[in-house]
């Protein structure tokens, strides 16, 4: 009878425990990027997305936090959906293929004849003042010619949680895609 109670009090404890539930995230492709207008010369130049690398503390599952000038905290419970590079090529390949709509813009290459696009980002996170952080530089290989150019945005996180956080994000990787595409605009 004892051993009876034990298991069963045992099995009310394990069935109250409560279990912490992931949640994840994926970037959402901008809706509201602004077409640059360019001058189509009747054939489409392409762009290779060669590459979008991240830190190796940003390569795992978990969002980052910035919690000072120098710690900062990787999300158990609250995770990219899939691999954050990969998110963030997608994106902007989405956003670039709005914003430059003479150019095809792609994640490999597709002919002989393209630029390709690299981009290494070092600061992808929210941070403890209540901004987010979009960091990092990309190079363009345009024509026998390198064009280098480096991002530093901070946004205010105007709500609370990580979802405001993912859009703040987002929406500092649209801005990043403008810039990008703005500087191949002016390369013509």
């Amino acid at each position: 009878m004892k051993k009876g109670l034990i298991i069963g009090a045992m099995l009310l404890l394990a069935g109250c425990s409560s279990t912490i539930e992931n949640t994840y995230y994926q970037l959402p492709a901008g809706s509201n990027v602004a077409r640059v207008d360019s001058a189509s010369s009747g054939n489409q130049p392409m762009i290779w997305v060669e590459q979008v690398s991240v830190p190796d503390y940003m390569a795992g599952n978990g969002l980052v936090y910035q919690t000072s000038d120098v710690k900062y905290v990787i999300a158990a419970n609250n995770l990219w959906a899939s691999p954050l590079d990969q998110q963030l090529q997608q994106t902007l390949i989405s956003n670039l293929s709005k914003a430059l709509p003479g150019r095809i813009v792609a994640s490999a290459p597709l002919g002989e004849s393209h630029d390709t696009l690299t981009v290494n980002v070092t600061g992808f996170q929210g941070r403890y003042d209540g901004q987010v952080v979009v960091s990092g530089e990309w190079l363009l290989q345009h024509q026998g010619r390198l064009i280098k150019h480096g991002f530093n945005l901070t946004l205010p996180q105007n709500e609370d949680g990580y979802d405001a956080l993912v859009r703040t994000l987002a929406i500092g990787w649209q801005q990043t895609a403008q810039q990008i595409a703005k500087s191949v605009i002016s390369l013509n």
